[in-house]
């Protein structure tokens, strides 16, 4: 929605700058004192998850103008628009539909005259029936035996999602299946992730929206060569499958039309974990949880379309975000999962925070003059704390944190008494950390409190400031329906800020120039060589020349140096990269 009006003009908007600029002055401890009902006031619950936001440095007045700027740009009619498919990726002219690849098969979403729902459930019916015969052992390899491994070779959206959801719910695995995940161009993830296995019962999963993503088709084209030395040419259509929208390239790559799965355009890379790209991570966890997964999406999806924006808690987290980073200037945020299944958790919302939100354009591509973007990283609890927790509760940058924890453990509990308990006070341990680095953030510790047990001249040192805010966000279990539902709060989250931003967060142009750059580099670093002596980017060339489709995401053009033509420091390394290659 390209707005007529200056948000920076309203009537909010001036109010949250003033109140921003004295947001140091706002304090935890007297704001818990001074209103008993806080705690129950400001917390929330949607689907499984319990949400408290009470240690957050906001007061009612504040809450009131942050939901004053949310009316402001109409963000109902903005979610509204963009469930009913409306061209909501301005720039690019797409729909942002990532909310349809979790629709019920009843529901209806026309895109160019086209319900597209039927579509998704096609796709996920294909799916199930592949997975189902994998996980059965009734899909044979070309030496006739089954499929013990699934690689998922990929990059951005088409790896961290999956592997992400892969770890997260190991106590949902096949036990006879396992999954790993290539993603780095560097040659030691591939040749990592093939160590001990055996080509005859190894399956890879080639996830390419377009197919011609440079960094995955050189994965595959090595992980194809591994297979044909071994098991003949003939055996690509048995250990290769690929989730793509690019046919004609899937299909000169040697993958059979039947074991492609189908993707869209109005599918995003860091929104497609509900989609074909999510088929390694189904292999691993059956059809069945994959659908508890997708219900988990569903369910955080119809509470942000209906709930009223005061209680409504997508769009809450959305505009504390907002507030931290363009009223406060708070950089960055720290999301501290205390659940060892979501360590990569942290890893996967940066690129779904960043890549969406990190832009510096309106949605009509004029200059911002306010921030936008935090900085978003974390890990694992309570590994954290003995590493960049110090900075967090004494550091002079105040970093706002969320915190994520499950009432019961991950994993399964052995039958076995003793094994029982053992796993039950690990986790009361964990549940105690992560509310104790949540209080402690937040209430700190006084200089008289301190004075009260420690010597004099350490008071400074173990004195801890408080004012720390942070999210406390709880669930049972780590469910496959709890992860589909953490993956949604955070998912419109980010759409929250990219509304009162006014930017479009479907895009990602700033990741375009350094991948045309890097073609022309290239082409310079193997200039001695030709594709007889390189016979890999022989076989990238033949796999994907002339097949490309309409201009995608992955592969717009951007201007770049030509051939040769680089600045000074550039061109100087290149020299020394060719003289230790052949020194």
């Amino acid at each position: 929605m390209v707005r007529t009006v200056d948000i920076t003009t309203t009537s909010q908007w001036r109010t949250l700058q003033a109140l921003g600029a004295a947001h140091t002055e706002l304090g935890l401890r007297r704001m818990f004192v001074g209103d008993p009902s806080r705690v129950s006031r400001m917390t929330h619950e949607i689907g499984d998850l319990v949400v408290d936001l009470s240690k957050h440095l906001v007061t009612p007045e504040i809450v009131e103008q942050l939901l004053g700027l949310a009316r402001f740009v109409g963000l109902t009619d903005q979610v509204r628009a963009m469930a009913a498919g409306e061209r909501v990726n301005t720039s690019q002219d797409r729909p942002a539909l990532h909310m349809a690849l979790r629709a019920p098969p009843d529901a209806v979403v026309v895109v160019n005259g086209r319900n597209i729902v039927e579509d998704v459930h096609r796709v996920l019916h294909q799916m199930d029936k592949f997975t189902r015969c994998v996980r059965a052992g009734e899909w044979l390899g070309a030496t006739g035996r089954p499929i013990d491994t699934v690689v998922n070779v990929g990059i951005g959206g088409s790896d961290l999602g999956p592997a992400m959801a892969y770890e997260a719910l190991a106590a949902f695995h096949h036990r006879q299946l396992r999954c790993r995940f290539v993603a780095n161009i560097d040659a030691a993830d591939l040749e990592s992730a093939l160590v001990g296995l055996d080509p005859a019962t190894t399956m890879f999963v080639i996830a390419s929206k377009s197919f011609v993503t440079s960094e995955t088709i050189r994965n595959a084209i090595s992980a194809r060569r591994w297979i044909v030395d071994r098991l003949g040419a003939a055996a690509v259509g048995r250990h290769f499958v690929a989730v793509s929208a690019n046919a004609q390239a899937v299909e000169a790559f040697g993958i059979g039309p039947e074991n492609r799965f189908d993707l869209w355009d109005w599918v995003g890379g860091r929104y497609s974990l509900g989609s074909a790209i999510g088929l390694s991570l189904m292999l691993a966890i059956g059809p069945e949880a994959f659908r508890d997964m997708l219900g988990g999406f569903r369910t955080v999806d119809e509470h942000f379309e209906s709930m009223p924006l005061e209680c409504n808690v997508p769009a809450l987290l959305g505009l504390l975000g907002v507030w931290y980073r363009t009223f406060c200037d708070l950089p960055t945020r720290a999301v501290l999962p205390y659940c060892h299944g979501l360590r990569s958790f942290p890893t996967y919302l940066g690129q779904l925070d960043m890549e969406s939100n990190g832009k510096r354009a309106g949605v009509n591509g004029a200059p911002i003059s306010y921030n936008t973007g935090a900085i978003v990283w974390g890990e694992a609890g309570t590994r954290g704390q003995h590493s960049f927790h110090q900075l967090l509760h004494q550091g002079t940058t105040v970093v706002p944190a969320d915190f994520i924890v499950m009432a019961r453990p991950s994993h399964p509990t052995r039958s076995v008494d003793r094994e029982v308990h053992e796993t039950e006070a690990h986790n009361d341990q964990l549940v105690a950390n992560c509310l104790a680095q949540s209080t402690a953030l937040a209430f700190g510790r006084t200089a008289e409190e301190t004075a009260a047990d420690t010597a004099p001249a350490l008071v400074g040192h173990c004195t801890f400031p408080g004012n720390r805010p942070s999210t406390m966000i709880m669930a049972p279990r780590l469910s496959p329906s709890v992860l589909g539902q953490l993956i949604a709060l955070y998912e419109h989250q980010v759409f929250t800020q990219a509304a009162i931003w006014g930017i479009n967060p479907f895009d990602q142009w700033g990741v375009e120039l350094g991948k045309t750059l890097a073609n022309s580099i290239l082409a310079d670093l193997n200039a001695s060589a030709t594709n007889e002596q390189n016979p890999m980017s022989a076989a990238i060339t033949s796999t994907t020349v002339g097949l490309q489709p309409a201009a995608t995401n992955e592969q717009t053009s951007v201007s770049a140096a030509s051939h040769g033509n680089h600045d000074a420091s550039t061109t100087a390394l290149i020299s020394r990269y060719r003289s230790m290659n052949t020194g």
